[in-house]
């Protein structure tokens, strides 16, 4: 027994070996410099084989591989005794002059070790490379047979003689055409209508089809059709090891290594006999299966990180007329909105921190310790367990045990005291059950804890090839895995948590994870800093990716009175946009955006690209204690409705009481994320539910979704680490105006009788629009904006003016103002007087 352990222990180790060696970036980009070079080598020995073949071909067929240790012997190839042998190889006994394409696979391999990319891709264009050598070969010999040189090799040879002795010269020859008009036919894909336009077309895109399909076979090829990551399993069996009580069971727990070759995940189960014993343990034998993933993005350099393009609108510049005509619009391109900034680029990995040398390795000891503490703990209050298997995590191990039949689970659940004490570990959380699972989980802290770095998150496949609306990547669960959760689909998130405890990281990553993902055009981003400290580098992009109000001091909305304002503004925007869906018969903005772009929706006629808006909101309860009502109706309001139009909610506070995350509130948010708060009650005032108090603090976070609960660790992203992204994006060109919300006037800031306001203060389309409306019967914005082809938020402010000069009364909602003014003669009487004041 003792030599078939030695045999495993020894195999285990020799695969622990390798997997370390094949994991170290060093040696991958070492073996891709020496393919690159060999393919260089064979270059110089191939083209200098093109002048020296006559002098060095006898003396190779001579000596063969002799002649690489006979030195007596000269040659005349410019690389010497193995440029001669390699060189008369390829094209001599291999594929004659088109083997120059093999120095193409050579360093294509280079490239993809050193990168890290696909294999999947470059066999692809290893077979089409391979395809295209074996044709030109037979082409050659074909055309060049009578030539000494050879032209098509040995292989173009032999295939060349038993191919025309088969179907003859005649027939090869119409081969060669048919696989020609073929090839052509696959990649040039004509409409085979021979009209002297449709063969204009035809050309000029054989042209740009040719530059596609010669791309896809060039060197510097990064794209990967694969999404998952690439997965190898080896299995290895642990040296011997004894424990005093549990024997193991052996069976498949997965673990993943870093490129290091440290253990980040780790899966042990144990199997605990019917005679346990609470005073003698039995020996433990251990028998585990390894499964490394390797993510392709993981290890892709910041500089190609594939990040998903979107095509996206500018800022609200209604004035500008698509060029759509309802006769022709079916022949016109999709409308394509990233024109208006179509030099921007999304910023760098680089710019974020990796902490990639504060990871902790795994403290085998702890484990086993914290294993024995529970199973002692339980074992005193006769309470038996069947299995138990530990998940490590970031931040928290995860222990499931199964309880022996006839255990209550209720009797684990008030053990909760008694585990933390044995294990002197603050915030243990006991689950019972895991919904799903039928075990009961035990979460246990670290006492090393691993730093999750944003940087590391933002290159998961989850969040590289998600195809998502607003992606959001939080952090870590606790088996390891990458959380993304799609904003648009929660639709709002309510965060809370105690001072200092990771909310203001949290929105940081969040609002970085937005700005990594999406062009500015497409998502504008709303932000309201009571505290006025915490949201202030964000303004730098006031030209990207910000909206406010058009009369706005600062980009960042601080003081309360412009809160309530901006808050009524998305009030009205979320109407208006309503009424454009209501017009595109369209049930959501995502179908809204998709006929715009397809030019089914004239701009002339009021339509435009609608972005996502994002409302973010720091320190909820010092609005509600200074505001009140004033800002707790419109938040309602847009949580109630303005999901189908694109404009989504996130709110943090770190006193969530009742009175500040009220039922209103909290019926519209079902998306919630709590950080560690103060007392149990603060717990289920936001989650419905106890554990929260339970937390570790520094990011450690509970999200509920529904009725399910997740333990994550958010993604930790520090503040020079933020400014350095905007300022990569702020120094970029930026729109020509911001992004402005429609003007929003509160009580006491008009004045209907027209006293304070002069004519000349007037726009000076005041009086066009005043004749439209009243010859109408119809105060609208939207039909000033259609009519006189002006912009949003200029027809709103002429509207405005109406209103206080009293041609028109207050706003009703998404319903048309009353007009006070029956004929133009009246309202001509009123310009009148108004000119003369």
């Amino acid at each position: 027994m003792s030599d078939k352990r030695r045999k495993r222990s020894k195999r285990k180790s020799d695969t622990w070996n390798i997997n370390r060696i094949l994991n170290d970036d060093r040696v991958l980009k070492v073996l891709g410099l020496i393919f690159m070079f060999f393919g260089i080598y064979l270059t110089i020995a191939l083209i200098s084989y093109l002048f020296t073949w006559q002098g060095d071909q006898d003396k190779v067929l001579h000596y063969s591989w002799g002649l690489l240790f006979n030195g007596d012997v000269t040659v005349q190839n410019w690389l010497g005794r193995l440029g001669a042998i390699l060189s008369n190889g390829f094209i001599y006994w291999g594929f004659g002059i088109p083997s120059i394409l093999f120095v193409f696979l050579l360093i294509k391999f280079g490239f993809v070790l050193i990168k890290r990319e696909s294999l999947k891709t470059y066999l692809k264009t290893f077979t089409q490379v391979l395809l295209l050598t074996c044709f030109l070969s037979i082409v050659l010999e074909f055309i060049m047979h009578a030539s000494p040189f050879s032209w098509g090799g040995a292989m173009g040879n032999a295939a060349y003689t038993w191919m025309s002795s088969f179907i003859g010269k005649v027939g090869l020859l119409l081969l060669f055409i048919m696989i020609c008009l073929l090839t052509f036919t696959w990649v040039i894909n004509p409409t085979m209508e021979f009209s002297a336009e449709n063969m204009r077309h035809m050309i000029d895109s054989s042209t740009a089809n040719q530059v596609s399909y010669f791309k896809s076979l060039s060197l510097f090829q990064n794209k990967s059709k694969t999404t998952n990551p690439r997965k190898k399993k080896q299995t290895f069996d642990s040296s011997e090891e004894s424990f005093t009580e549990v024997e193991q069971v052996k069976g498949p727990f997965p673990k993943t290594i870093d490129d290091d070759g440290s253990l980040t995940q780790e899966s042990l189960e144990f199997k605990l006999p019917e005679s346990t014993s609470t005073r003698n343990k039995p020996k433990v034998e251990m028998d585990t299966t390894l499964e490394i993933e390797e993510p392709v993005q993981e290890t892709v350099a910041p500089e190609a990180m594939p990040l998903e393009e979107v095509k996206v609108t500018g800022a609200d510049f209604s004035d500008k007329v698509l060029p759509i005509q309802q006769e022709n619009k079916d022949d016109l391109d999709p409308y394509d909105p990233t024109q208006d900034l179509s030099r921007y680029e999304h910023p760098t990995l680089q710019l974020l921190e990796d902490y990639a040398d504060q990871k902790v390795h795994i403290d085998r000891e702890e484990l086993e310790a914290n294993k024995d503490q529970i199973i002692n703990t339980l074992l005193n209050y006769n309470i038996k367990i069947t299995k138990i298997r530990a998940t490590i995590g970031p931040t928290v191990t995860l222990y499931e045990i199964v309880p022996a039949p006839g255990v209550k689970i209720s009797k684990i659940k008030n053990l909760e005291d008694d585990i933390a004490l044995s294990l002197a570990a603050l915030g243990i959380r006991i689950i019972a059950p895991i919904p799903g699972k039928g075990t009961i989980g035990i979460e246990v802290p670290n006492k090393k804890k691993n730093t999750v770095s944003l940087k590391e998150v933002l290159l998961s496949d989850k969040f590289q090839n998600g195809k998502m609306d607003l992606p959001i990547a939080l952090g870590k669960t606790i088996a390891n895995e990458v959380f993304v959760a799609d904003l648009a689909k929660m639709p709002h998130l309510l965060i809370a948590g105690a001072t200092g405890q990771g909310k203001s990281v949290g929105i940081n990553t969040i609002l970085m994870s937005l700005l990594y993902k999406k062009h500015p055009s497409q998502v504008k981003l709303v932000l309201i800093d009571p505290k006025k400290v915490e949201l202030f580098p964000y303004a730098n992009l006031e030209k990207h990716f910000l909206g406010f109000l058009p009369d706005a001091d600062e980009p960042i909305i601080t003081d309360t009175t412009k809160v309530i304002h901006t808050l009524n503004s998305l009030t009205i925007e979320m109407d208006e946009r309503y009424d454009l869906l209501k017009k595109a018969r369209a049930r959501n903005i995502k179908e809204y955006n998709d006929k715009f772009t397809k030019r089914k929706l004239n701009p002339q006629n009021g339509h435009r690209f609608l972005p996502f808006i994002v409302l973010v909101i720091d320190e909820f309860a010092d609005l509600i204690m200074t505001a009140g009502k004033e800002v707790e109706l419109p938040i309602a309001r847009i949580a109630q409705l303005a999901r189908a139009v694109g404009i989504h909610m996130i709110i943090a506070t770190q006193r969530p009481t009742t009175n500040i995350i009220t039922g209103m509130i909290k019926a519209n948010f079902p998306a919630r994320i709590s950080f560690k708060v103060t007392s149990q009650v603060d717990s289920r005032t936001i989650l419905d539910a106890k554990g929260a108090e339970q937390l570790i603090g520094r990011g450690d976070m509970l999200l509920t979704v529904g009725s399910d609960i997740l333990r994550l660790q958010c993604a930790f992203v520090d503040t020079p680490e933020v400014e350095r992204v905007i300022d990569f994006i702020g120094d970029q060109q930026g729109f020509p105006l911001p992004y402005h919300l429609p003007e929003f006037k509160g009580e006491g800031d008009l004045s209907n009788d027209g006293s304070n306001l002069k004519w000349s203060d007037l726009d000076g389309m005041f009086e066009d629009a005043a004749r439209l409306v009243v010859v109408n019967q119809h105060g609208s914005t939207s039909m000033i904006q259609r009519k006189l082809s002006l912009g949003y938020n200029r027809a709103g402010r002429i509207m405005d003016q109406m209103e206080q000069v009293g041609i028109v009364g207050p706003s009703n909602g998404s319903k048309p103002r009353e007009v006070y003014f029956m004929t133009e003669t009246e309202l001509l009487t009123h310009i009148e007087m108004l000119k003369n004041a």
